[in-house]
């Protein structure tokens, strides 16, 4: 890795004119930003302006129609599948529901990438495996089935096996949903312990205005009607400052945004 992508300030992530689509059905054009290392950058905006479809194409489930999406000095769409797959081992992805497979238990599914990826043995897979779940607070939890879990705790469950295999990068498409308000600050808190104690960077899909100003060191607001980025910068200055009416509106919660 160059000198640059050590660099704590430089862009782990970035896209440069980035557009996307289903078919014919245009969902973004010309959207360019970047996430900066061991920070939270919260993808925000109103409900089909495309902030899961552009999670797509950051963790490799959607090919861009035109742009380019770098991870340190790497073009991921432009390399081939060896060396995506050698890019995607950097991050670990945090689903809605968590998405943990159901017939096995907490630390079973915790386990499951170790045992995919690695080639340790299994007493080193199961030390790994509990103390990822010592990190999200679930010690203790490791023989439950995801059925015996409250929905916070799924969720913090499937954080330890996006964790599993020491990414640099956690992606997380809308942590809060489903969650009661005490669940989703437990979650914003620990986003926020993670990145301080091991400088993970952190994008998170969300429209939740308590998490995007808990957790955001910077914020990227995508507008469904023009299909395109509308502004960049921290949650609060583009409440106070932001030229754009949308997006001031969305973050007082003046319109019916959803």
């Amino acid at each position: 890795m160059n000198s640059e992508a050590n660099n704590i300030s430089s862009p782990i992530v970035s896209a440069k004119g980035v557009s996307l689509s289903y078919g014919d059905y245009v969902v973004l054009h010309d959207v360019t930003f970047n996430a900066i290392r061991g920070q939270a950058l919260v993808v925000m905006g109103g409900s089909g302006c495309g902030k899961s479809t552009l999670l797509k194409s950051l963790v490799g489930l959607l090919e861009p129609v035109s742009g380019a999406i770098r991870y340190g000095d790497q073009d991921f769409w432009a390399s081939d599948n060896q060396k995506r797959d050698e890019i995607s081992r950097r991050f670990g992805i945090l689903y809605q529901g968590g998405a943990l497979w159901s017939s096995m238990s907490l630390l079973e599914n915790v386990s499951l990438p170790l045992e995919m990826f690695t080639e340790l043995s299994p007493k080193e897979v199961r030390e790994i495996a509990e103390y990822k779940l010592s990190l999200v607070g679930l010690s203790g939890f490791g023989d439950f089935r995801p059925a015996q879990l409250s929905g916070g705790m799924r969720k913090r469950g499937g954080l330890a096996r996006a964790m599993s295999l020491d990414p640099e990068i956690l992606f997380f498409d809308e942590p809060s949903a489903g969650l009661d308000p005490l669940s989703s600050r437990r979650l914003d808190d620990l986003i926020l312990e993670l990145k301080e104690t091991l400088g993970i960077t952190f994008i998170v899909v969300t429209h939740e205005l308590p998490s995007i100003f808990a957790i955001a060191d910077d914020s990227i607001f995508l507008d469904a009607e023009s299909k395109t980025l509308l502004a960049c910068g921290h949650p609060a200055t583009l409440r106070d400052e932001c030229s754009e009416d949308k997006v001031r509106h969305f973050l007082l919660r003046q319109s019916n945004f959803s």
